[in-house]
């Protein structure tokens, strides 16, 4: 075992190059036949100037460093709440099966609406079940968890080649985001780990050339990437990748959540060339009034809360990232991120019946998952942000558990977590 450490960057090239993909579950056109061709009154989102990124990046340090899984660690083995009982439902799941056998592929085929869905699943399921077994082992430090969350990670680096088919670049994103946050307790805290080599390759040539071109498709396929691409780039200690992913991120972010000083209308990505009102508001699902009485509507909102709950939770994923590797991305995220999360909450809890502006013509779909603990702990916990809706949705839904995609185990993980 070795502790926690601090490594050097090794910059690598990039290519930089935007994708146009396939919807995941219900498509959405960025340039709709149809509709009026008058230009929007709004300029495009220009990239956000942001604090210097890390010239070291520090391990563990994706979503997780030494003093958080400290503070876990402590809580859980005083048997305090609500970590305990999140403890207990996470080693009582599939994905801390010790007899768990992985089930890798060399081609991970994935399209629409999960047809076909040959290894797609059970990629993601292995990559949570390996996070969930290296926080195990973190935990109660018994070894039988480290060693088959290496197993589960051998097992995929040794087989995998590529994703395909047209849900490929959410899938890379999905499994992308998990993979990271296992190999970081497991390479620079357990540390006995021969083939940790061949899963840097894994994650260097088979999700980050993926994943770091981004994507046109709805905001939460960028997102889901770019927290991919910025955990990968982290645990490679790739500054070039890194810098790429953050300013991608902070771009779609602007364009995934409104707020008033966007204006009349919301902003928006500049490869998408949604450059009429019409193009935007068929973008945004129909959305077509942006003022206060809406601040922190997402691009997804009336899609449905299920999807605006990935992209709310990847914000706060990179944020907290970026966070414990020194690079702070509050002036730029923070008032979105805590808009997003207090306007789906309203309307999740019921706190707010949904206004006559919103969605025009349909009623919202509730559903927004176990995805708030990261960001209310980020704003509330650790700046003292008062968020009385976001707060009342995170109690009730504890102890958070898992959507069986890229989100795991965040009550244990966050909750109440000061470091």
């Amino acid at each position: 075992m070795r502790p926690g450490k601090t490594s050097r960057l090794v910059t690598v090239a990039t290519a930089l190059a935007g994708t146009t993909a396939a919807l995941c579950m219900a498509p959405a056109s960025a340039t709709p036949a149809g509709h009026a061709t008058h230009r929007a009154t709004h300029r495009p989102a220009a990239a956000p100037a942001v604090a210097a990124s890390p010239t070291a990046f520090t391990h563990p340090g994706v979503n997780l460093d030494t003093a958080q899984l400290d503070f876990v660690r402590a809580k859980v083995r005083a048997g305090a709440q609500p970590w305990k009982s999140a403890y207990d439902q996470m080693t009582a799941s599939k994905y801390a099966d010790l007899d768990r056998t992985p089930k890798p592929r060399a081609d991970v085929e994935c399209g629409s609406y999960s047809h076909p869905n040959n290894g797609c699943t059970d990629e993601r399921q292995d990559a949570i079940a390996a996070y969930t077994d290296a926080l195990t082992w973190y935990i109660t430090r018994d070894d039988r968890y480290a060693r088959k969350s290496i197993e589960l990670m051998d097992a995929w680096s040794a087989t995998i080649q590529e994703h395909t088919d047209s849900n490929a670049p959410l899938q890379t994103g999905w499994a992308g985001a998990s993979w990271p946050k296992a190999a970081e307790i497991i390479k620079h805290v357990y540390g006995n780990w021969p083939n940790e080599g061949r899963f840097d390759t894994m994650l260097r040539d088979v999700y980050l050339p993926t994943v770091i071109k981004g994507s046109n498709s709805n905001g939460n396929w960028e997102l889901t990437m770019m927290e991919a691409a910025v955990s990968i780039s982290v645990y490679l200690d790739d500054k070039a990748d890194y810098d790429t992913a953050i300013s991608k991120y902070l771009t779609r972010t602007a364009a995934y959540v409104y707020l008033p000083s966007d204006g009349s209308l919301p902003k928006t990505v500049p490869s998408q060339h949604l450059d009429t009102r019409a193009k935007i508001v068929d973008y945004w699902q129909g959305q077509s009034t942006f003022n206060a009485s809406l601040t922190g509507v997402t691009q997804e909102t009336c899609r449905d809360f299920t999807h605006t709950g990935y992209g709310i939770s990847n914000i706060g994923h990179v944020y907290e990232t970026a966070r414990l590797q020194g690079q702070d991305l509050y002036p730029q995220v923070g008032e979105r991120l805590r808009q997003a999360l207090g306007f789906q909450s309203r309307l999740e809890t019921g706190a707010m019946p949904q206004p006559s502006t919103l969605c025009p013509g349909k009623s919202i779909k509730l559903g927004l998952g176990p995805i708030t603990e990261v960001g209310f702990n980020a704003l509330h916990t650790r700046k003292g942000i008062a968020m009385t809706s976001t707060q009342a949705l995170t109690e009730r839904q504890r102890p958070a558990g898992t959507n069986d995609l890229f989100v795991a185990w965040e009550t244990l993980t966050n909750a109440e977590n000061p470091n």
